[in-house]
């Protein structure tokens, strides 16, 4: 992919986000993009499959539902903030996007696939080329360790196919599934990239999968296509890398990783354990580092 056009496309995406609840013309976007108003359109439908006026409309949809969902705004109200004209206009919208009425959605919070993040589709773009450059970094030195319990909870997952890290589980699966776990309203904590150990993994599915973890007692809804499973206690040793440039998250992966190969945790009372739990990763972000737990158990336990 030419780096002019993504350039464009990102310049293009934030300038809809910054006027997203004001009037966007085609004019206006070819501005940001430097193009012609048919090529602007051209190439921003290259780079992320939907034509910009697609886009703008899914993003006020998505936005629109994260405002009810904070359940503060009358539903009319949401719709003038998000340029829709009537209350009618957007609860058609809203119900031809997501199957369900805006007030349904604000009453019941139901789990469900959100839109992608403006920036997973160039993360995605990476993905050839990504899981081998972060194996091909110079270890960090500074790295913040501790030892957390976590009880018994289940977890709502997405099962691959024979992905073994992100890129492989974005190739079977789609990056888009970690919006359906970040709407889930009864997680305990965000969405999870998840190693499954083989004592816990679902035959004829992936090693690696995504999740979000729930309480133990969840009787919610699981959305189609997931499951739900239960998660043992146990205790994680979590390794937290220090902070990064946003377009530095595959060194910063590579980093941590190369560190914790060689880290002995008996040399603090531990052993791995990597069939008690799933070893796990948080979102690569570049204010806190990039986070990972790994099982372990007491030495003399």
């Amino acid at each position: 992919m030419d780096q002019a056009k993504l350039d464009a496309v990102d310049r293009i995406k934030a300038y809809i986000d910054a006027h997203i609840q004001e009037p966007i013309t085609l004019p206006m976007l070819a501005r940001e993009a430097g193009y012609s108003y048919y090529y602007t359109a051209r190439v921003f439908k290259e780079v992320t499959g939907k034509t910009p006026f697609d886009y703008i409309r899914k993003r006020r949809i998505i936005l629109s539902a994260l405002s009810l969902r904070a359940g503060q705004h009358k539903i009319i109200d949401v719709a003038l903030d998000f340029v829709f004209d009537t209350h009618e206009g957007f609860t058609r919208a809203f119900a031809k996007h997501f199957g369900m009425s805006p007030q349904h959605y604000r009453d019941q919070i139901p789990p469900m696939k959100l839109f992608m993040n403006p920036s997973v589709r160039e993360l995605y773009l990476t993905k050839k080329h990504g899981a081998d450059h972060m194996k091909q970094n110079t270890p960090i030195n500074t790295v913040f360790v501790q030892v957390v319990e976590r009880p018994a909870r289940k977890a709502i997952v997405k099962y691959g196919i024979k992905a073994t890290h992100y890129f492989e589980y974005c190739d079977e699966v789609g990056c888009e599934v970690w919006d359906v776990f970040s709407s889930i309203k009864e997680a305990i904590n965000e969405p999870l990239g998840m190693w499954m150990p083989k004592s816990l993994r679902k035959a004829g599915t992936s090693e690696y999968i995504q999740g979000v973890e729930v309480p133990a007692d969840y009787q919610g809804d699981v959305p189609k296509g997931f499951d739900l499973i239960d998660l043992p206690p146990c205790q994680f040793m979590i390794f937290q890398g220090p902070p990064f440039s946003d377009d530095d998250y595959k060194e910063a992966i590579g980093d941590l990783w190369k560190v914790l190969d060689t880290y002995n945790p008996e040399l603090y009372g531990f052993a791995w354990d990597p069939e008690a739990a799933p070893r796990f990763q948080m979102a690569p972000m570049g204010y806190r580092g990039y986070i990972e737990g790994r099982p372990v158990r007491p030495v003399n336990a």
